[in-house]
């Protein structure tokens, strides 16, 4: 009977492969050190293989964390004994740490979790692994032992928002329990091996304040947009893949009184609303039979029959279009959305030919009509060269003239060059024209100074 028999556990899940840290080129004298560093890691994977075969894993989670560190801590002390590693009692602590990570966590990816200054995670199959920290990417030294290794630590974050991932269902939306966002490719789409897509997001929401510290935007334009967002304006959020528009929808969603009834819709629940009347919803992909799944689409329909007075929809791309336009022009006002554009003029465009794509027998004209009268503000986001994320056009939609949807341009950021380190060089300017909304914000009791709209002034 194992040493262990209380914890004995069911045939092992594949061992974790703890890759050394990188380290320059050593005179000869070092060898010797560098034999005995290999010898130590070689140790630490037959004590990670010989650990996760004795431990029941059920058993372990039942325990309180602290009992859980406690435990393993002593197994782990008593086989490094048994094997006469020559390790500290600091390393030794943090060998329990990746132990636990290993069989409760999601092994290898959990000091990238905790690293608040990565913001992703992306997995090109069990070898290769990058992260982006201040918007530019770096490959790191973490491995994972062989793709499945790499598949069990996908399933385990698929099952835990009820989804899964194989061979007839090879792409998968999910999201951690702090709500970062994953995305997951695995053969036969992915040639290579699984691929991993992982956003993380702030344990504290960006607000538009702290927006403003970094430099994405500046107080005037800030101003104009939560006092839109108060005063129900209805507002399409506009950008390209990583430009911060989950972010920005989550601060302007800040400004929302706590006495509305809030509705979200997404196909994996990332928005961090700070109201407590908030009511969300998720899609749901089809079973292994193909039946039973739950688009965005009916989402919305469903949503116009919960009493809400706001619409957030995550992200909009299909025929839900329409519906979600329906909603903003029929008492709804106020509602928000993400839209993948790189201009408002496209932000426009792109409605319209998502809105075609509901197949319903309506005209160019009147579908350019419902968008003139559903939505009013644009925020156009970008992610530059540098990794920056800058707010770069805030635009209004006035109305028809003809059979064009009208927009007026109130805030662009101008892009003047690029500095000795490669950072984007570039200043915010007013347009000089006055938005219409103003009356809006008037009939609010709110009043933008003049001067937030005068080009001659710098922001």
């Amino acid at each position: 009977m194992s040493r262990f028999a209380s914890l004995v556990a069911p045939p092992p899940p594949p061992r974790m492969t703890i890759a050394p840290a990188a380290t320059p080129s050593a005179p000869d004298g070092s060898r010797g050190a560098q034999l005995s560093e290999q010898k130590l890691l070689d140790a630490k994977v037959r004590l990670h293989k010989e650990l996760i075969e004795d431990v029941d894993l059920a058993s372990l989670e039942a325990l309180p964390p602290d009992q859980r560190q406690t435990q393993i801590f002593q197994i782990v002390s008593e086989l490094v004994h048994k094997e006469r590693l020559p390790i500290t009692s600091q390393e030794l602590t943090q060998f329990a740490a990746e132990i636990i990570d290993e069989m409760i966590g999601l092994g290898p990816l959990e000091p990238l979790l905790r690293d608040p200054t990565i913001s992703d995670i992306l997995i090109n199959g069990h070898e290769c692994v990058f992260v982006e920290r201040k918007g530019l990417l770096e490959e790191v030294a973490v491995r994972f032992a062989d793709e499945a290794h790499l598949l069990r630590i996908v399933n385990r974050i698929v099952a835990g928002v009820g989804r899964r991932v194989d061979e007839l269902q090879p792409l998968c939306d999910a999201r951690l329990p702090d709500g970062s966002r994953v995305n997951v490719a695995v053969r036969p789409i992915a040639v290579d091996g699984p691929l991993v897509s992982i956003r993380k997001f702030s344990k504290k929401p960006l607000g538009l304040d702290r927006l403003v510290d970094v430099g994405a935007l500046k107080p005037q334009m800030a101003e104009l947009l939560s006092t839109a967002v108060a005063a129900r304006i209805t507002t399409i959020v506009s950008g390209g893949t990583g430009s911060g528009k989950t972010t920005m929808l989550n601060a302007l969603s800040s400004f929302i009184s706590d006495r509305e009834r809030l509705v979200t819709i997404e196909d994996a629940a990332e928005l961090q609303l700070q109201q407590r009347h908030v009511a969300r919803m998720e899609t749901r992909p089809p079973n292994i039979e193909g039946k039973g799944e739950i688009r965005q689409r009916e989402l919305v329909k469903n949503a116009l029959r919960m009493r809400p007075e706001r619409i957030i929809l995550g992200e909009c791309r299909g025929e839900e279009a329409f519906d979600m336009l329906q909603a903003m022009n029929t008492g709804h006002e106020g509602s928000m959305a993400t839209i993948h554009a790189n201009s408002p003029r496209e932000a426009v465009s792109r409605l319209e030919q998502m809105i075609g794509m509901a197949g319903l027998p309506m005209s160019q004209q009147s579908i350019r009509a419902q968008i003139a009268s559903a939505v009013r503000l644009v925020v156009q986001l970008q992610r530059l060269s540098d990794g920056s994320r800058r707010v770069t056009s805030i635009a209004e939609i006035t109305g028809m003239e003809g059979e064009v949807v009208q927009l007026q341009e109130i805030y662009r950021y101008v892009r003047t060059g690029l500095g000795p380190k490669g950072e984007v060089l570039g200043h915010f300017a007013a347009t000089g024209v006055r938005p219409r909304l103003l009356n809006d914000l008037r009939a609010v009791g709110v009043e933008l100074p003049g001067a937030n709209f005068d080009p001659s002034k710098p922001l």
